[in-house]
């Protein structure tokens, strides 16, 4: 069991790396001037492999999350209502993820409408799930 949680640490830790990383280049990209074709072109492709590289690291995260909490049972049972709150947490991920991949396509289709400040907001999101999360497992407030 220990090395099942060893590497669900260790991917979750990867994925929130592009989790991090992601809305900074759309900070980038909202910033870029309309007549800089190539500094554009250089930052979507960025977007576009680091998107494409954390999405099976959060399939493999969600993978080892399960193996835990089916196979080995943890969170379980009577008591474990921290689970429910976790596994909401990681939902909400989930989708921030697959929206960060509605976000890239719009970046690549010209159509973005928001400015470099509404995703400077957006990149905090990942952090404040991250700490739920980690304070959800560790603590088990409920």
């Amino acid at each position: 069991m220990l090395w099942v949680k060893a590497l669900h640490i260790v991917f979750v830790a990867s994925w929130f790396a592009g989790l991090f990383y992601l809305p900074r280049i759309f900070v980038n990209l909202a910033m870029v001037p309309a007549d800089s074709h190539a500094e554009r072109e250089r930052l979507l492709l960025m977007a576009h492999k680091l998107y494409r590289f954390m999405t099976p690291l959060m399939a493999i995260a969600l993978g080892f999350g399960l193996w835990l909490w089916l196979g080995y049972g943890i969170g379980r049972g009577a008591g474990n209502g921290w689970m429910h709150a976790k596994l909401a947490v990681v939902v909400l991920l989930v989708g921030y993820h697959v929206y960060c991949g509605r976000l890239l396509r719009e970046f690549e289709q010209l159509h973005n409408r928001r400015s470099h400040v509404w995703y400077r907001w957006f990149n905090e999101a990942p952090v404040i799930g991250l700490l739920l999360a980690v304070v959800l497992a560790v603590v088990k407030p409920f």
